[in-house]
């Protein structure tokens, strides 16, 4: 045998034991990766309540209560809707991340006697009482110009809406922008909306696509345990449900069907505004509204008998008096269009009846300001959106 087939003969061994070696390292490499992404360690920070942590094994089920916007049999059949209570599943959560103690550990919601904009704007984003917390831990500082480009290709998963937040190297989380410097980053996707929860494909869809862009800026992603993540987002979807209020109030011509024409000019002198999609909405005076009116027919129709006015309460603060506000503007309507304020039955309402209404409504708020969910508050509006 000559030297050059004993050379080619050496190559050739050093090369499969290359191959060999390689193919064991990504074997490990991937072993690792499918630990990380089936371990048992996450938090469930949706259903901690206050400091104390719930007891091994122990799951903490919702006290249902049902406040309602029907009246009794005084005044049957008032235009309204029940919203069933699942308060006490979510209670007043402390979600404090005690980032100095342990450096894995996701962002802290800062206490409300130290909270900075910057902080304000990040915990509305990531919020870890409506999101699964999905922290990113870096390579090494990356800016915020580097970042935002890759971070758009993961913005949503089925309906529901994907936010970061970064660790400035001020030491503050805040919404990631152009130009700042980021040592951490904390991603969040909203675990339910007014239509679903986020449900097993849709989370399967999440892993692959942020495993995918984390790989693109140089970061290692900490995945969640789907059990509990679907856990959680049941819980709080049932909550959901269980507020998702929207109360009226009708208006019944007291004579023949006004004509669409001439009501949007009464329409406009009491305040409404008419939205491109058709829709007349009364303004907050913030770019918000504080309820809307429905004609009850279609845009062919040239009349109509009767008018509705609806306010969806969980999105509409106390203070604002959504349901006072609505009440007023129906009977200043009542004047100016000769006509009766009646329930879904066409039963007249009295002053009475819709003072029984206001004082359940004030009860639906306490109870959603029982759940750390206040109504009109960016955490509601999030969720009933």
């Amino acid at each position: 045998m000559t030297d050059l087939q004993m050379s080619l003969i050496g190559i050739a061994g050093v090369f499969v034991a290359g191959v060999f070696t390689y193919n064991k390292i990504q074997e490990y490499k991937a072993k690792k990766s499918v630990e990380r992404a089936f371990s048992t360690d996450h938090d469930d920070v949706l259903m901690r309540t206050g400091d104390t942590p719930p007891a091994s094994g122990a799951r903490h089920e919702p006290t249902r209560q049902e406040p309602s916007f029907s009246l009794d049999s005084a005044a049957p059949g008032v235009a309204g809707g029940e919203a069933s209570a699942a308060a006490s599943a979510l209670g007043a959560v402390a979600a404090e991340f005690e980032t100095d103690a342990d450096p894995t550990a996701p962002p802290a919601a800062p206490r409300a006697n130290s909270v900075t904009p910057a902080a304000e704007q990040a915990t509305a984003l990531v919020d870890p009482l409506i999101d699964c917390l999905l922290p990113l831990a870096l390579e090494g500082a990356a800016r915020g110009d580097k970042l935002l480009p890759v971070l758009q290709t993961l913005r949503m998963v089925g309906n529901k809406p994907v936010h970061y937040i970064g660790l400035a190297v001020s030491g503050d989380w805040e919404p990631i922008v152009h130009g700042g410097v980021y040592t951490k980053l904390q991603g969040g996707v909203q675990l339910a909306s007014r239509s679903t929860a986020l449900n097993e494909l849709e989370y399967s869809e999440l892993v692959t696509r942020l495993r995918a862009m984390a790989d693109e800026i140089g970061a290692e992603p900490e995945i969640p345990d789907m059990i509990e993540v679907m856990a959680e987002a049941r819980n709080l979807h049932r909550f959901v449900a269980g507020h998702d209020a929207q109360l009226g109030v009708n208006l019944q011509t007291n004579g023949a069907p006004w004509a669409i024409s001439t009501l949007l000019g009464a329409l406009e002198k009491q305040g409404f505004d008419v939205r491109p999609d058709g829709r007349y909405v009364m303004p907050d005076g913030e770019g918000g509204h504080l309820f809307s009116l429905s004609t009850n027919v279609t845009l062919a129709e040239e009349t109509t008998p009767r008018l509705t006015l609806l306010l969806d309460v969980p999105c509409v603060a106390p203070a604002r008096d959504g349901f006072g506000a609505m009440v007023a503007c129906a009977k200043s309507l009542v004047g100016r269009l000769d006509a009766t304020i009646v329930d879904d039955y066409n039963q007249p309402l009295s002053d009475t009846a819709l003072s029984e209404i206001a004082g359940q409504v004030q009860d639906f708020y306490a109870e959603m300001n029982d759940a750390d969910i206040p109504a009109g508050s960016i955490r509601a509006l999030r969720l009933f959106s």
